[in-house]
């Protein structure tokens, strides 16, 4: 096997049509984030983005994007906004974790949402989780019999949305919303909501701004950002920025109207896009590992993911693994809840904001 490392944004069209078949050639690696695309809007912006590319047999059977951060700290590309990670390979082929960043240059690799089912990768796993989906490859009619059967999200979200139509106006739902008005209301109400449950505001983080920007403007088929919207009467009620492939719909920023939270416009606006999306080769949207009780609701299935490190640096490793220690501590505890509060939490929340830029 014959490993070389080059800068994203320095891979030919024959590299990334190759990049583009293996992915085309298997359902698991459908997921817009591991486009060629996502990768390169990432590395259009973060100067660290590379690419291994793995050849057996003198074929490209694989490539590994990823970025180094603080110098030393290799993660996937797009860190801290992509939702499925891992290597975009050939069937059957096997690589070596070790080998792999020993050729990239890397003592450590760190991963929270990598594919589940990657074999070589399994023995660095320390958390596994299951991502809910909404599968509607049977479609959409097939999807909600089964969430029938299983509860009532869809009646509940049915009889609400009766109440948002009588209160305020004739729902509308905008597919693929390109208006600015979709996008400003989505972008107020998640700052909104980043600053009320105390994390950075991502829309406020100059590159990941930048790639939104630039995967907005895309049509390329395997991976480009759209806003869906759900209206009552001329009013957003709430919205949604996703990112799609041709099979996949990443659940990426939601985001609703607080002042209209009675209506459940969030769930009513997951199974509009559950509806369309269906009618448009969606297959299923994966709506991500955070626990959410709709999530619950919603879910027909799940994907296995991972969160982990591959170490080939003691040192390196060690250190990190202390360092997450310490962040749990402070996450779950009574120091962690004092240091959340007032000026120090604010204080916080600016230092991780900066260390996301970096």
């Amino acid at each position: 096997m014959k490993i070389s490392v080059v800068r994203a944004t320095d891979l030919g069209p024959a590299e990334l049509d190759r990049w583009r078949a293996l992915q085309q050639a298997d359902p698991a690696l459908a997921s817009p984030f591991l486009s060629p695309e996502f990768t390169l809007a990432v590395a259009r912006v973060r100067p660290a983005a590379r690419v291994a590319v793995l050849e057996d047999d003198g074929q490209v059977a694989g490539f590994f994007p990823y970025e180094v951060r603080r110098r030393v700290i290799g993660v996937p590309i797009g860190f801290g906004i992509s939702d499925c990670q891992g290597l975009v390979h050939a069937k059957g082929f096997e690589w070596d974790p070790i080998a792999l960043l020993r050729a990239c240059n890397l003592p450590v690799w760190e991963f929270d949402h990598l594919m589940g089912d990657q074999a070589p990768f399994a023995p660095y796993h320390q958390e596994r989780a299951g991502s809910p989906i909404m599968d509607v490859s049977k479609g959409y009619e097939e999807y909600i019999a089964d969430r029938m059967r299983e509860g009532d999200v869809v009646r509940q979200a049915n009889r609400k949305q009766r109440g948002m139509v009588r209160d305020l106006g004739e729902e509308r739902f905008v597919w693929e919303d390109r208006s600015d008005t979709a996008f400003d209301a989505l972008r107020a109400w998640k700052s909104a909501q980043y600053q009320r449950t105390q994390q950075y505001d991502r829309f406020d983080t100059p590159w990941i701004r930048q790639v939104i920007d630039d995967l907005m403007t895309s049509d390329a088929p395997g991976c480009r950002a759209v806003v869906s919207t759900i209206y009552a009467g001329d009013r957003p009620v709430a919205a949604h920025l996703g990112l799609r492939s041709e099979s996949v719909l990443a659940y990426w920023f939601p985001s609703y109207d607080t002042e209209l939270h009675k209506y459940s416009a969030g769930i009513l606006l997951c199974l509009r896009m559950a509806e369309a999306g269906a009618a448009d080769g969606i297959g299923h949207i994966d709506l991500g590992k955070s626990k959410a009780l709709y999530k619950d609701r919603l879910r027909n299935d799940e994907l296995p993911v991972a969160a982990g490190r591959v170490g080939r640096s003691w040192s390196v490793t060690s250190a990190r693994r202390a360092q997450d220690a310490m962040m749990r501590s402070v996450k779950t505890g009574k120091v962690g809840d004092a240091l959340r509060s007032g000026r120090t939490g604010k204080l916080l929340r600016m230092v991780k904001s900066r260390l996301a830029g970096k």
